[in-house]
């Protein structure tokens, strides 16, 4: 069941390599008046279910940062429990690490470890060698500026000439030497901190991040789920040129007809209001003549019965809008759920006529916009709000608040497109 919980949209992009730092156990515990290693339990049982999730998912290499080089400062008692925590993690996981193709790693240091961890570290690394599928690195007294020492440590002690270190030599010092996928691809943060700590610092240089908010026990395989997606949305430059296609829409001609199609939307059934939906769709998306006026009859069909209030209705025509607009644009989105997220911002913003209380509306444009136009939501927050704001200024002006309520509405929409056309062009 977990497994279709899990499945991605065809087209997305999954990373090769996730690396997390799970942040936030003693503060989840304290939070719920609970003892610290309880939190620390807590976060344990989650790790088992993400690593289990990411091979689900077709993450090929996934690391977790157990322990840094810093947390030797925490209290005895707390360490030590730590410690055969990850004793009793290594032996639950080595089942499936071996029945899933899964080769173990340890990264970091060593000579700090008490014996019986020690022990066990090597046995899941010797146990787990022949394992090719995947690949689970757990990083115990690791510090990504220790993992860089160490590594030029062993290149002096090598006799490596000046001339010949590269980057490509320096990460085959590190502790993800010989990895296929030494290099992050996706690091995700939990517990609402914004920060990398070092954490596998020469391998992240082109890393995507993603900060969760909730603490470590509450990362769900879903939340890993909506990570990825994030992730999916992203293009990555790596320094160099963007070759991808993007869209070459006029912010203030798309604002204009899209404020004329609202102005009209509501006149007797006739040509003008066809005329401006092909013109706006036209416009937006590239479209030909041909699919424009295809795409035009679907959306303005959805439109017709959303003002019905006939959702279900409108999803049909809704949804093969969108299925034509994701096979003419060549784009990774869901069409169902692009539906889904469209139909419900109809139907939140219908009645709005003030800022107040408006997050949720803006949660659902943060989601439609981030799956439709393969963004971020970070990327995507600043569409939604300024959206949210010409519908508001579009429903005052609808209910005779005032002819100046549609320039405000015509001045967000602009802005709108302007703010979209800065993320995909």
């Amino acid at each position: 069941m977990i497994k279709d919980l899990l499945k991605l949209p065809r087209g997305t992009k999954i990373p090769d390599h996730v690396a997390i730092i799970p942040d936030g156990n003693r503060r989840w515990a304290r939070a719920r008046g609970l003892p610290t290693l309880e939190g620390h339990r807590r976060g344990f049982n989650a790790a088992v279910k993400i690593a289990k999730a990411a091979r689900q998912m077709g993450i090929h290499t996934a690391t977790l940062w157990g322990f840094s080089t810093e947390n030797w400062d925490r209290a005895e008692k707390e360490v030590n429990y730590l410690m055969k925590l990850y004793e009793k993690l290594l032996d639950d996981y080595l089942k499936d690490a071996n029945k899933d193709g899964v080769r173990i790693y340890h990264l970091g240091r060593k000579d700090r470890l008490p014996k019986f961890l020690l022990k066990k570290l090597d046995y899941a690394e010797e146990s787990t060698k022949n394992n090719k599928k995947y690949i689970a690195n757990v990083a115990i007294d690791y510090g990504g500026q220790d993992d860089i020492l160490r590594a030029v440590g062993k290149i002096i002690s090598d006799g490596v000439k000046p001339e010949d270190l590269t980057s490509k030599l320096l990460t085959s010092y590190t502790d993800l030497a010989n990895q296929p996928y030494p290099y992050v691809d996706l690091m995700i943060r939990t517990s609402g901190e914004q920060r990398t700590s070092g954490f596998l610092l020469w391998q992240s240089a082109y890393a995507e991040y993603y900060w969760e908010n909730d603490h470590f026990p509450d990362f769900t395989p879903e939340k890993l789920r909506a990570a990825v997606l994030d992730y999916s949305r992203r293009r990555r430059r790596f320094g160099g040129n963007d070759a991808q296609g993007h869209l070459k829409f006029r912010p203030e001609v798309s604002a204009k007809l899209e404020l004329n199609w609202w102005r009209l939307r509501k006149i007797p059934e006739g040509t003008r209001f066809g005329e401006y939906a092909v013109s706006h769709l036209k416009e937006q998306f590239g479209l030909s003549k041909v699919l424009a006026k295809e795409a035009a009859y679907l959306f303005t069909q959805a439109i017709i019965d959303g003002e019905d209030e006939k959702w279900e209705k409108a999803k049909r025509p809704l949804k093969k809008f969108y299925e034509l607009i994701k096979e003419e644009l060549k784009l990774a989105f869901e069409p169902t759920l692009a539906t889904s997220l469209e139909v419900k911002l109809w139907q939140d913003l219908r009645d709005r006529e003030n800022i107040q209380g408006v997050s949720d509306v803006e949660d659902t444009a943060k989601e439609l916009y981030a799956e439709v136009y393969r963004i971020s939501h970070f990327q995507a927050a600043k569409l939604a709000h300024l959206r949210v704001l010409a519908n508001i200024e579009r429903n005052l002006a609808e209910r005779g608040h005032g002819n100046e309520h549609w320039d405000l509405a015509e001045n967000y929409l602009e802005k709108f497109y302007s703010a979209l056309k800065e993320r995909v062009a």
